[in-house]
């Protein structure tokens, strides 16, 4: 399977392992590009130390190209962000800001930047920029999507760019991949997908409970971590929506992520507490939304946790390996693309 994404990262699928915090990490990004894909690290809840060391594994699990991500929004993501190039991660993604200087230092080295965008706007600004490539997120995604759904958002931004557009948002099998294709995206990512496989590092709990939701089982709200985000509906995450006291809990939970992020609690607070009142609000959802979500991912738990997952955990069914949910991904976008053939021909 030839496109343009296989030629620009060198892969032999299509087929794109999204950055999902926490879940996306130097074995699973290893085992998307072995079985042909192109799998992308996760740095957002890494510091510099850790950012490195995983990139580096990486190189000792696969021989294939992979790729990094680094949210801008994200405190210290400029010192992570040099940690990427100066690794020469071959493909870097960034998502949440504008990349101009990031885009320019990958291109020094001859690596290729690629910005994940909700809509029309960012993308056209982020080509101008001079990415090489775009993931297009649609609203069925899990955590940030658009607020267009992918069917509509990926042909409107192929016919406004002209770099290759990755699709994103509700792609989990070969069905997926084809109609991609057939708008006009070059590639699919998948997360929720990824997420639900063997070599995920994700809580036992959380693959049985996506194995068993359906497309309706998932909510969209601005009040779980500061963006309008989408994830499972749970008691955890009903909690955060409701809670009036978040502000007062954020001053503790921010030590949570101040650890991640490496740099000291006072720092966080004072961010927090100097940023706005607007910038406040977001601070402090996303400080109360990291514990939540570590919570789900690592302990498996539903009713205080809080797990980013998109509508298309309901054609989801079983864990697989990563190798094997490639091998069905691209037999069933054959059987797809034979079906839609004999149709279009009976015309």
């Amino acid at each position: 399977m030839k496109t343009r994404i296989t030629d620009l990262f060198d892969c032999r699928y299509p087929v794109v392992l999204s950055g999902m915090t926490g879940v996306s990490n130097a074995e699973l990004v290893a085992a998307v590009a072995n079985a042909g894909g192109l799998g992308i690290l996760a740095t957002a809840d890494l510091d510099e130390a850790q950012t490195r060391t995983a990139i580096r594994k990486i190189r000792t699990l696969t021989d294939k190209n992979f790729a990094a991500n680094v949210p801008l929004l994200i405190p210290g993501a400029d010192k992570k962000a040099a940690v990427l190039i100066e690794e020469k991660v071959p493909v870097i993604n960034y998502t949440l800001g504008k990349g101009t200087h990031l885009i320019r230092a990958v291109h020094d080295y001859g690596g290729r930047a690629v910005a994940t965008v909700t809509n029309g706007a960012h993308a056209l600004s982020a080509q101008k920029s001079g990415v090489d490539a775009l993931i297009v997120t649609g609203h069925e995604a899990a955590a940030h999507g658009g607020e267009a759904t992918s069917l509509v958002l990926i042909p409107s931004i192929v016919d406004a760019v002209d770099v290759p557009v990755i699709a994103a948002g509700g792609f989990a099998d070969g069905r997926g991949l084809a109609a991609a294709l057939t708008l006009g995206a070059e590639g699919i990512a998948m997360g929720t997908r990824f997420m639900n496989t063997i070599e995920s590092p994700v809580h036992e709990n959380m693959k049985a409970m996506s194995n068993r939701k359906k497309v309706f089982d998932t909510i969209y709200s601005d009040r779980l971590d500061g963006l309008p985000c989408r994830a499972i509906a749970s008691p955890g995450a009903m909690n955060l929506i409701k809670d009036r006291f978040y502000l007062v809990k954020a001053l503790f939970n921010s030590r949570h992520a101040a650890r991640a992020y490496g740099f000291p609690w006072i720092k966080a607070l004072a961010g927090i507490l100097l940023a706005g009142y607007t910038k406040s609000k977001q601070l402090a959802r996303l400080s109360n939304a990291f514990k939540a979500v570590r919570l789900a991912i690592d302990e498996g738990e539903y009713d205080k946790g809080l797990f980013l997952m998109g509508q298309v955990t309901g054609l989801v069914q079983e864990t697989l390996s990563v190798s094997e949910v490639m091998e069905k991904v691209i037999t069933e976008a054959h059987t797809a693309q034979a079906g839609l053939s004999q149709k279009l021909g009976s015309f």
